[in-house]
Protein backbone atom coordinates (compact mmCIF):
# COMPACT_ATOMS: atom_id res chain seq x y z
CA UNK A 1 0.00 0.00 0.00
CA UNK A 2 1.16 3.55 -0.40
CA UNK A 3 0.72 5.07 2.93
CA UNK A 4 2.40 1.95 4.38
CA UNK A 5 5.10 3.94 5.44
CA UNK A 6 3.28 6.81 6.97
CA UNK A 7 0.99 4.64 8.85
CA UNK A 8 4.02 2.62 10.47
CA UNK A 9 5.69 6.07 11.12
CA UNK A 10 2.59 7.13 13.58
CA UNK A 11 3.17 3.24 15.29
CA UNK A 12 6.97 3.75 15.71
CA UNK A 13 6.09 7.54 17.05
CA UNK A 14 3.45 5.45 19.32
CA UNK A 15 5.85 3.06 20.84
CA UNK A 16 8.35 5.97 21.64
CA UNK A 17 5.69 7.61 24.02
CA UNK A 18 6.73 4.67 26.85
CA UNK A 19 10.55 4.84 26.44
CA UNK A 20 11.91 3.98 29.69
CA UNK A 21 8.90 2.20 30.97
CA UNK A 22 8.37 -1.20 29.17
CA UNK A 23 11.80 -2.91 30.39
CA UNK A 24 12.41 -6.04 29.68
CA UNK A 25 9.87 -5.84 26.81
CA UNK A 26 10.16 -3.91 23.88
CA UNK A 27 8.44 -0.72 22.87
CA UNK A 28 5.73 -1.48 20.75
CA UNK A 29 3.25 1.03 18.94
CA UNK A 30 -0.38 -0.06 16.96
CA UNK A 31 -2.43 1.90 14.82
CA UNK A 32 -5.41 0.37 12.72
CA UNK A 33 -6.50 1.81 9.63
CA UNK A 34 -9.94 0.76 7.49
CA UNK A 35 -10.88 2.40 4.30
CA UNK A 36 -7.89 5.54 4.92
CA UNK A 37 -8.73 5.98 8.42
CA UNK A 38 -7.31 5.55 11.76
CA UNK A 39 -10.01 3.42 13.43
CA UNK A 40 -7.37 2.38 16.53
CA UNK A 41 -4.12 3.38 18.14
CA UNK A 42 -2.29 1.75 20.75
CA UNK A 43 1.46 0.85 22.51
CA UNK A 44 2.69 -0.99 24.81
CA UNK A 45 3.20 0.83 28.13
CA UNK A 46 4.67 -1.18 30.60
CA UNK A 47 5.47 -4.46 31.04
CA UNK A 48 2.76 -7.05 32.37
CA UNK A 49 0.26 -4.53 31.12
CA UNK A 50 -1.85 -4.83 27.70
CA UNK A 51 0.32 -5.19 24.13
CA UNK A 52 0.45 -2.11 21.45
CA UNK A 53 -2.12 -4.72 19.73
CA UNK A 54 -4.32 -5.49 22.33
CA UNK A 55 -4.78 -1.23 23.11
CA UNK A 56 -5.47 -0.29 19.36
CA UNK A 57 -7.89 -3.51 18.55
CA UNK A 58 -9.62 -2.30 21.64
CA UNK A 59 -9.94 1.45 20.59
CA UNK A 60 -11.23 0.52 17.27
CA UNK A 61 -13.85 -1.47 18.45
CA UNK A 62 -15.98 -2.93 15.90
CA UNK A 63 -14.57 -1.15 13.18
CA UNK A 64 -11.18 -3.50 13.58
CA UNK A 65 -13.25 -6.51 10.99
CA UNK A 66 -11.31 -6.60 7.79
CA UNK A 67 -9.08 -3.68 9.03
CA UNK A 68 -5.20 -3.41 8.72
CA UNK A 69 -2.73 -3.18 12.03
CA UNK A 70 0.30 -1.47 11.46
CA UNK A 71 2.76 -2.84 14.28
CA UNK A 72 6.74 -1.93 15.21
CA UNK A 73 7.39 -5.49 15.99
CA UNK A 74 5.85 -8.71 14.95
CA UNK A 75 2.85 -9.54 16.98
CA UNK A 76 3.70 -12.29 19.97
CA UNK A 77 2.40 -15.36 19.49
CA UNK A 78 2.66 -17.06 23.04
CA UNK A 79 1.74 -16.97 26.26
CA UNK A 80 3.86 -14.85 28.81
CA UNK A 81 2.26 -12.52 31.31
CA UNK A 82 -0.42 -11.47 29.10
CA UNK A 83 -2.41 -13.71 26.18
CA UNK A 84 -0.70 -13.65 22.37
CA UNK A 85 -1.36 -11.00 20.15
CA UNK A 86 -1.74 -13.17 17.67
CA UNK A 87 -5.01 -14.44 18.51
CA UNK A 88 -6.63 -10.99 19.43
CA UNK A 89 -5.79 -10.11 16.29
CA UNK A 90 -8.06 -12.93 14.63
CA UNK A 91 -10.57 -13.00 17.16
CA UNK A 92 -10.90 -8.90 16.27
CA UNK A 93 -11.04 -10.03 12.20
CA UNK A 94 -8.37 -7.76 10.95
CA UNK A 95 -7.46 -8.96 7.26
CA UNK A 96 -4.15 -7.13 6.94
CA UNK A 97 -0.79 -7.00 9.23
CA UNK A 98 1.71 -4.74 8.94
CA UNK A 99 4.96 -5.07 10.83
CA UNK A 100 8.72 -3.70 11.05
CA UNK A 101 10.67 -6.12 11.42
CA UNK A 102 10.51 -9.41 12.88
CA UNK A 103 10.47 -10.09 16.89
CA UNK A 104 14.38 -11.90 17.53
CA UNK A 105 13.03 -12.91 21.12
CA UNK A 106 13.22 -17.03 20.16
CA UNK A 107 9.93 -17.36 21.96
CA UNK A 108 8.68 -15.51 18.84
CA UNK A 109 11.01 -15.13 15.73
CA UNK A 110 8.52 -15.61 13.08
CA UNK A 111 6.17 -17.88 14.69
CA UNK A 112 3.69 -14.81 14.85
CA UNK A 113 3.52 -14.06 11.02
CA UNK A 114 3.26 -18.13 10.50
CA UNK A 115 0.33 -18.17 12.84
CA UNK A 116 -1.66 -15.52 11.33
CA UNK A 117 -0.82 -16.20 7.64
CA UNK A 118 -2.09 -19.85 8.78
CA UNK A 119 -5.86 -18.15 9.23
CA UNK A 120 -5.85 -16.21 6.09
CA UNK A 121 -4.30 -12.84 7.02
CA UNK A 122 -2.03 -11.15 4.97
CA UNK A 123 1.27 -10.26 6.58
CA UNK A 124 3.78 -7.15 5.48
CA UNK A 125 6.78 -6.80 7.10
CA UNK A 126 10.24 -4.94 6.68
CA UNK A 127 8.36 -1.32 6.75
CA UNK A 128 10.44 1.15 8.04
CA UNK A 129 12.71 -1.81 9.30
CA UNK A 130 15.92 0.31 10.18
CA UNK A 131 13.74 3.14 12.41
CA UNK A 132 12.45 -0.07 14.59
CA UNK A 133 15.52 -1.81 15.23
CA UNK A 134 17.16 1.62 16.29
CA UNK A 135 14.12 2.05 18.75
CA UNK A 136 14.57 -1.55 20.04
CA UNK A 137 18.12 -1.81 20.34
CA UNK A 138 18.41 -2.14 24.04
CA UNK A 139 15.90 -4.51 23.44
CA UNK A 140 17.39 -6.74 20.56
CA UNK A 141 20.78 -6.60 22.06
CA UNK A 142 19.31 -8.05 25.53
CA UNK A 143 16.55 -10.96 23.83
CA UNK A 144 19.54 -11.94 21.86
CA UNK A 145 22.48 -12.27 24.13
CA UNK A 146 20.80 -11.93 27.64
CA UNK A 147 23.35 -9.39 27.94
CA UNK A 148 22.89 -5.64 28.48
CA UNK A 149 22.85 -2.85 26.26
CA UNK A 150 25.80 -0.99 27.31
CA UNK A 151 26.19 3.09 27.03
CA UNK A 152 29.73 4.53 27.85
CA UNK A 153 28.80 8.40 28.43
CA UNK A 154 31.25 11.00 29.68
CA UNK A 155 31.84 14.44 29.83
CA UNK A 156 35.41 16.19 28.85
CA UNK A 157 37.28 19.19 27.69
CA UNK A 158 38.84 19.75 24.40
CA UNK A 159 41.89 18.79 25.72
CA UNK A 160 40.42 15.34 26.81
CA UNK A 161 39.77 15.97 30.62
CA UNK A 162 37.01 14.84 32.90
CA UNK A 163 38.76 17.18 35.66
CA UNK A 164 41.48 20.09 36.44
CA UNK A 165 44.52 18.51 37.98
CA UNK A 166 43.04 18.92 41.33
CA UNK A 167 40.28 17.10 40.68
CA UNK A 168 37.65 19.66 40.33
CA UNK A 169 34.97 18.41 37.69
CA UNK A 170 31.98 21.04 38.18
CA UNK A 171 30.95 21.52 35.62
CA UNK A 172 32.36 21.13 32.69
CA UNK A 173 29.76 21.19 30.08
CA UNK A 174 26.71 23.15 29.83
CA UNK A 175 23.38 23.09 31.71
CA UNK A 176 21.86 21.71 28.17
CA UNK A 177 24.23 18.50 27.98
CA UNK A 178 23.56 17.83 31.55
CA UNK A 179 19.40 17.96 30.67
CA UNK A 180 20.45 15.36 28.06
CA UNK A 181 22.34 13.17 30.16
CA UNK A 182 19.14 13.20 32.38
CA UNK A 183 16.94 12.08 29.45
CA UNK A 184 19.19 9.32 28.72
CA UNK A 185 19.31 8.37 32.41
CA UNK A 186 15.09 8.02 32.50
CA UNK A 187 15.74 5.51 29.17
CA UNK A 188 17.64 3.30 30.65
CA UNK A 189 17.79 0.63 33.50
CA UNK A 190 20.53 1.23 35.33
CA UNK A 191 23.69 3.63 35.99
CA UNK A 192 26.81 2.18 36.82
CA UNK A 193 29.57 4.25 38.32
CA UNK A 194 33.21 3.63 40.37
CA UNK A 195 33.68 4.03 43.49
CA UNK A 196 36.07 7.15 42.88
CA UNK A 197 32.99 9.08 41.68
CA UNK A 198 31.12 8.52 44.90
CA UNK A 199 33.75 9.29 47.10
CA UNK A 200 34.88 12.41 45.57
CA UNK A 201 31.29 13.81 44.03
CA UNK A 202 29.00 11.88 46.48
CA UNK A 203 26.37 11.99 43.59
CA UNK A 204 22.61 11.18 44.07
CA UNK A 205 22.51 9.56 40.47
CA UNK A 206 18.71 10.38 40.02
CA UNK A 207 16.88 11.43 37.15
CA UNK A 208 15.88 15.57 37.50
CA UNK A 209 13.34 15.91 34.36
CA UNK A 210 9.62 16.70 34.49
CA UNK A 211 8.17 13.02 34.71
CA UNK A 212 11.75 11.32 34.62
CA UNK A 213 12.44 8.18 36.85
CA UNK A 214 15.14 6.89 38.47
CA UNK A 215 17.13 4.07 37.14
CA UNK A 216 18.85 1.83 39.48
CA UNK A 217 22.20 2.67 40.90
CA UNK A 218 25.13 0.45 39.92
CA UNK A 219 28.35 1.27 42.20
CA UNK A 220 31.79 -0.67 41.39
CA UNK A 221 33.26 -0.81 44.81
CA UNK A 222 36.18 -3.68 45.25
CA UNK A 223 36.59 -3.31 48.59
CA UNK A 224 33.14 -2.15 49.74
CA UNK A 225 35.10 1.13 50.96
CA UNK A 226 31.31 2.95 49.98
CA UNK A 227 31.25 5.97 53.04
CA UNK A 228 26.91 4.40 55.17
CA UNK A 229 26.26 8.08 54.49
CA UNK A 230 26.91 8.12 51.01
CA UNK A 231 23.84 9.86 49.29
CA UNK A 232 23.42 6.85 46.93
CA UNK A 233 22.88 4.97 50.24
CA UNK A 234 20.26 7.04 51.40
CA UNK A 235 18.32 7.99 49.20
CA UNK A 236 14.09 7.82 49.29
CA UNK A 237 13.84 6.91 45.43
CA UNK A 238 11.81 3.76 43.14
CA UNK A 239 14.85 2.43 42.46
CA UNK A 240 17.50 0.51 44.23
CA UNK A 241 21.34 1.17 44.83
CA UNK A 242 23.52 -2.24 44.05
CA UNK A 243 26.65 -2.10 45.17
CA UNK A 244 29.33 -4.57 42.94
CA UNK A 245 31.75 -6.15 45.75
CA UNK A 246 34.60 -8.94 44.97
CA UNK A 247 35.44 -11.79 47.25
CA UNK A 248 38.12 -10.01 49.22
CA UNK A 249 35.93 -6.91 50.63
CA UNK A 250 35.25 -7.23 54.39
CA UNK A 251 32.37 -9.33 55.26
CA UNK A 252 31.76 -6.81 58.14
CA UNK A 253 31.49 -3.98 55.79
CA UNK A 254 28.91 -5.56 53.32
CA UNK A 255 27.19 -6.39 55.78
CA UNK A 256 26.49 -2.81 56.67
CA UNK A 257 25.54 -1.86 53.24
CA UNK A 258 23.07 -4.64 52.97
CA UNK A 259 21.31 -2.61 55.68
CA UNK A 260 20.71 0.01 52.74
CA UNK A 261 21.56 -1.92 49.86
CA UNK A 262 21.59 -4.96 47.68
CA UNK A 263 25.16 -6.08 47.23
CA UNK A 264 26.45 -8.35 44.48
CA UNK A 265 29.73 -10.11 44.85
CA UNK A 266 31.50 -10.90 41.52
CA UNK A 267 34.90 -12.30 41.00
CA UNK A 268 37.79 -10.36 40.33
CA UNK A 269 39.82 -9.45 37.14
CA UNK A 270 43.58 -8.27 36.65
CA UNK A 271 42.72 -7.01 40.39
CA UNK A 272 39.33 -5.19 39.52
CA UNK A 273 35.97 -6.70 39.45
CA UNK A 274 35.43 -8.87 36.22
CA UNK A 275 32.97 -6.16 34.63
CA UNK A 276 31.99 -8.48 31.72
CA UNK A 277 30.58 -11.55 34.25
CA UNK A 278 28.95 -8.48 36.24
CA UNK A 279 26.66 -7.51 32.87
CA UNK A 280 26.23 -11.44 32.86
CA UNK A 281 24.35 -11.06 36.21
CA UNK A 282 22.49 -7.95 35.13
CA UNK A 283 21.36 -10.04 31.96
CA UNK A 284 20.31 -12.55 34.75
CA UNK A 285 18.41 -9.36 36.85
CA UNK A 286 16.58 -8.53 33.27
CA UNK A 287 18.68 -5.15 33.50
CA UNK A 288 18.14 -4.90 29.94
CA UNK A 289 20.28 -1.54 29.64
CA UNK A 290 22.71 0.36 31.73
CA UNK A 291 25.05 3.58 31.26
CA UNK A 292 28.21 3.84 32.49
CA UNK A 293 29.08 7.41 33.73
CA UNK A 294 32.21 6.83 35.43
CA UNK A 295 36.24 7.54 35.54
CA UNK A 296 38.65 7.15 33.23
CA UNK A 297 39.53 3.61 34.82
CA UNK A 298 35.93 2.73 34.86
CA UNK A 299 36.03 3.81 31.18
CA UNK A 300 39.21 1.84 30.28
CA UNK A 301 38.10 -1.02 32.17
CA UNK A 302 34.67 -1.49 30.36
CA UNK A 303 36.48 -0.51 26.83
CA UNK A 304 39.54 -3.41 27.72
CA UNK A 305 36.44 -5.79 28.01
CA UNK A 306 34.58 -5.16 24.55
CA UNK A 307 31.12 -4.62 26.53
CA UNK A 308 30.33 -1.05 25.45
CA UNK A 309 27.61 -0.74 23.07
CA UNK A 310 27.68 3.11 22.53
CA UNK A 311 29.66 6.04 23.15
CA UNK A 312 27.93 8.96 24.54
CA UNK A 313 30.88 12.07 24.08
CA UNK A 314 30.30 15.10 25.89
CA UNK A 315 32.75 17.81 24.24
CA UNK A 316 32.87 21.14 26.21
CA UNK A 317 35.02 24.10 24.73
CA UNK A 318 37.05 24.40 27.30
CA UNK A 319 41.40 23.55 27.32
CA UNK A 320 42.26 22.40 31.03
CA UNK A 321 45.19 21.64 30.41
CA UNK A 322 48.03 19.93 32.95
CA UNK A 323 49.98 16.63 32.69
CA UNK A 324 48.25 14.98 36.04
CA UNK A 325 44.83 16.24 35.06
CA UNK A 326 42.85 12.68 34.39
CA UNK A 327 41.54 12.15 30.68
CA UNK A 328 38.20 10.43 30.12
CA UNK A 329 39.69 7.12 29.67
CA UNK A 330 42.74 5.59 31.39
CA UNK A 331 44.31 2.08 31.74
CA UNK A 332 47.49 1.30 29.74
CA UNK A 333 46.11 2.60 26.51
CA UNK A 334 47.55 1.06 23.23
CA UNK A 335 50.71 0.76 22.01
CA UNK A 336 50.23 2.11 18.20
CA UNK A 337 47.45 3.98 16.65
CA UNK A 338 46.58 1.04 14.37
CA UNK A 339 45.32 -0.70 17.51
CA UNK A 340 42.96 2.12 18.20
CA UNK A 341 39.20 1.18 18.88
CA UNK A 342 37.48 3.16 15.79
CA UNK A 343 33.61 4.20 15.96
CA UNK A 344 31.21 3.67 13.25
CA UNK A 345 28.02 4.94 12.91
CA UNK A 346 28.85 8.05 14.15
CA UNK A 347 26.66 10.95 14.81
CA UNK A 348 27.87 15.21 15.66
CA UNK A 349 25.67 17.39 16.96
CA UNK A 350 25.73 20.59 19.28
CA UNK A 351 24.14 20.83 22.51
CA UNK A 352 23.95 24.06 24.40
CA UNK A 353 27.71 25.33 23.83
CA UNK A 354 29.20 21.55 23.80
CA UNK A 355 29.75 19.14 20.51
CA UNK A 356 27.90 15.70 21.49
CA UNK A 357 29.77 12.73 19.61
CA UNK A 358 27.82 9.58 19.47
CA UNK A 359 28.81 5.95 17.93
CA UNK A 360 29.36 2.07 18.31
CA UNK A 361 33.06 0.72 19.08
CA UNK A 362 34.64 -1.34 16.48
CA UNK A 363 36.47 -3.81 18.71
CA UNK A 364 40.14 -5.40 16.94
Amino acid sequence: MENDEKYMRLAIELAEKAKGRTSPNPMVGAVIVKNEEIVGRGYHQKAGTPHAEVHAIKDAGEKAKDATIYVSLEPCSHYGKTPPCTQAIINAGLSRVVMAMTDPNPRVNGSGRKILESHGIEVTSGILEEEAFKLNEFFIKYITTKLPFVILKTAMTLDGKIATYSGKSKWITSEESRIKVHQIRNEVDAILVGIGTVIKDDPSLTTRIPDGRDAIRIILDSHAKIPLNAKVLNLKSDAKTIVIVTPSAPEGKIDQIRQKAEVIIIPEKDGRINIYELMKKLGEMEITSVMIEGGAEVNASALKAGIVDRVVFFIAPKIFGGKDAPSSVGGDGVDDPSEAIKLKDMSIEQIGEDILVTGIPCYM
